[in-house]
C-alpha cells in the first residue's frame, strides 16, 4: 500500500461517521472531501487500467408477477380484502463493461496522481489542525 493510499484510507474513516461524528471527525471530513474524491477517482481509473475496461451502470425497468392487495365490496356492502396476481414494474440497475482508451486512462491516472500528491500535504496538515482544534477525550 502506498503512502497516499494509506493516507486516503485513514482520511476516509471519518466520512463513514460524519453525520454523527465528533467535532474533530466533522472537521476532518469537511476539509478533506476533495482529497477523498480525487483518491476515489484515481482508484477507479487504476482499476479500469488493470481490467482493461470500465464499468458503467444503467437502470432497466422490468415487470414481474406478484400478489397485489385488492379491496372490493361484497353483496352486503362490506369491504373484502384479498390478493390476486398482478404485474408490477420494478427498476433494476445493471452493470456493463465499457471499452477504454488505455492512453487516455493513463493520462487521466497521471493527472489524478499529481493532483492527489498536491492535496495529500494539505490534507495531512488539515488533519493535524483539526486534531489540535478539537482534541478528543480519551475514555
Amino acid at each position: 500500500m502506498t503512502r497516499n493510499t494509506a493516507l486516503a484510507a485513514t482520511l476516509s474513516l471519518p466520512l463513514l461517521i460524519a453525520a454523527c461524528g465528533t467535532p474533530q471527525e466533522r472537521c476532518i471530513s469537511n476539509n478533506t472531501s476533495e482529497y477523498r474524491t480525487v483518491s476515489r477517482l484515481l482508484a477507479e481509473v487504476e482499476g479500469n487500467l488493470a481490467r482493461g475496461y470500465a464499468w458503467e451502470e444503467r437502470q432497466v425497468v422490468r415487470d414481474r408477477l406478484t400478489q397485489c392487495r385488492r379491496v372490493w365490496r361484497d353483496r352486503d356492502g362490506r369491504a373484502v380484502v384479498g390478493y390476486e396476481p398482478c404485474w408490477q414494474d420494478y427498476v433494476e440497475t445493471e452493470r456493463y463493461r465499457v471499452p477504454i482508451d488505455p492512453a487516455s486512462e493513463q493520462r487521466k491516472r497521471d493527472n489524478l496522481a499529481g493532483r492527489q500528491a498536491q492535496l495529500a500535504d494539505r490534507a495531512a496538515s488539515v488533519v493535524q489542525a483539526c486534531k489540535a482544534a478539537f482534541p478528543e477525550q480519551q475514555g
